[in-house]
């Protein structure tokens, strides 16, 4: 089989989006539909800056499934693994706009219904990343089936990637959570979380550095830890932690920035770039992403991307924070 790049698993949703700003789903009185779901979001990104990217995914049977397939197609994501669910309708999320993070309230319906037929070996083994969130892992068959997935891609040399969006909107049993996901660790080569997923898995009690080290315990390798305005920060296992930080942007969404964030270092990583560099690109991706209203637009060349970025040196300062 071909290179298939990035390989996403997990959730692909119809987000329904607030049309105009809102600080709550109370306050939101129209909605327009979106392609959603955080792993679909990240192939589609990936495509949309010229990578490779296929998805692992389960919908319903019906009007919004088949309106999922065709806009992440579109896109150039490879669904030959997107599978319709004749038992269960198609997932929906409401989310209220905000250049904040966002208000949210799921309706699930097939998007947990991945199994391990869904995802064969040879796919795995084609792949130069597997991509990995928390909502599939809140729920059976599709946690046992991701488990089995990042268990396979380590032990045949894979990156696996692992965004911790932990939620009780989502998750409703927390130490389970907190059990499932630190097993999830052993198998994670790279994680992206943020401060707000932090104190929404562990508490607001703990630093950065706390959080961070954590992560490292449990199994990954490289963490990449957002703070907001704060920036971001860089922490590879055995190597004092790096800070990136922001430039000023005027925000006009924020609905999807994570992913796109993610989607940048992801495809700078398959591009052979050092963990700075991605980080960089990430930067240039999510200032991209924030500008623009819905999905990170079509026809980025990331070799211009590349070309316009400043060097690491420039821009990384040590990090001293606790």
């Amino acid at each position: 089989m071909e290179d298939l790049g990035l390989v996403a698993i997990g959730e692909i949703l119809v987000d329904l989006i607030g049309t105009e700003p809102a600080e709550n789903l109370d306050a939101t009185e129209c909605f327009c539909r979106f392609q959603g779901g955080s792993p679909a979001n990240l192939a589609v990104n990936v495509a949309r800056l010229g990578g490779r990217s296929a998805l692992i995914a389960c919908v319903g049977n019906d009007a919004f499934g088949r309106f999922l397939e065709r806009r992440v197609a579109q896109s150039g994501v490879d669904v030959r693994w997107l599978r319709h669910e004749e038992q269960a309708p198609t997932s929906l999320v409401f989310v209220s706009r905000t250049s904040g993070t966002p208000d949210f309230q799921p309706y699930r319906g097939a998007d947990f219904r991945i199994t391990a037929r869904d995802i064969p070996d040879e796919v795995i083994r084609a792949a130069q990343v597997v991509h990995i969130t928390t909502w599939p892992l809140s729920m059976e068959p599709s946690r046992s089936a991701v488990l089995s997935a990042i268990q396979r891609a380590k032990a045949w040399g894979k990156a696996v990637s692992f965004d911790p969006n932990f939620s009780p909107k989502v998750w409703a049993n927390h130490s389970q959570a907190l059990e499932v996901i630190r097993e999830v660790y052993r198998s994670v080569t790279l994680t992206k979380a943020s401060l707000v997923d932090c104190h929404r898995l562990f508490g607001e009690g703990e630093t950065p550095a706390e959080y961070i080290r954590r992560f490292h315990d449990w199994g990954a390798e490289i963490v990449v830890f957002t703070m907001g305005e704060q920036g971001s920060l860089l922490s590879q296992r055995g190597h004092p932690a790096l800070r990136l930080p922001v430039r000023p942007v005027q925000v006009v969404d924020a609905t999807g920035a994570g992913d796109a964030f993610w989607a940048g270092f992801l495809t700078a990583w398959m591009d052979g770039k050092s963990p700075r560099e991605c980080l960089l690109f990430a930067r240039e991706v999510v200032e991209i992403k924030l500008k623009t209203v819905g999905p990170l637009r079509e026809g980025l060349n990331r070799w211009e991307i590349y070309a316009r970025m400043p060097q690491p040196d420039e821009e990384f300062m040590p990090w001293h924070g606790s």
